[in-house]
């Protein structure tokens, strides 16, 4: 029961929190409601056992991956001047709402038409690191790459970016 009862909780938070970073405008608070985001993802990990995962998501995302984040966002200096004005920006978001609206449908429908009874959702060995490791380095270790090198060059373009802005000045 409490751990239903958590489950509901930290879901909420992710959710509430991911409508917090969409909506805010500086990208110093939508930083900080994205780790609102990733730390209620980690608890959800930990609801499922997956200690691996849940590791991974505090100390690799919500740590090392954000606090490079918010050094390259406080690197860039952005003040509220230099925030282009988003004209038509609840239009968008109300749009976005409608697209979502069938698929959230859909998918009430089909969690109604799930049989009733305990299923066991997660299989043995879910979420140590023998089994994380086979899969990522085995399944997805072009995605992995792929990703590391996209921050990479991220994190070279905002020097460059921040760079030309000094010499601007």
């Amino acid at each position: 029961m409490l751990s239903q009862w958590l489950f509901y909780a930290f879901a909420t938070i992710a959710v509430f929190s991911a409508l917090g970073l969409i909506l805010s405008r500086h990208p110093m608070n939508g930083a900080m409601w994205f780790v609102i985001t990733l730390v209620s993802l980690a608890g959800l990990y930990s609801l499922l056992s997956a200690s691996l995962l849940f590791a991974l998501q505090l100390i690799v995302y919500a740590g090392a991956i954000m606090s490079l984040i918010l050094f390259i966002i406080m690197f860039l200096n952005i003040q509220p001047a230099d925030i282009p004005d988003e004209k038509g920006r609840w239009a968008y978001l109300l749009g976005g709402c409608l697209a979502v609206v069938p698929i959230g449908l859909l998918l009430l429908k089909i969690v109604k038409t799930l049989p009733e009874g305990e299923i066991d959702i997660v299989g043995n060995g879910f979420g140590n690191v023998k089994s994380v490791g086979l899969v990522l380095f085995r399944d997805w270790l072009l995605p992995f790459e792929i990703v590391s090198i996209l921050l990479l060059v991220a994190l070279v373009g905002a020097v460059v970016l921040a760079g030309k802005k000094e010499m601007n000045q």
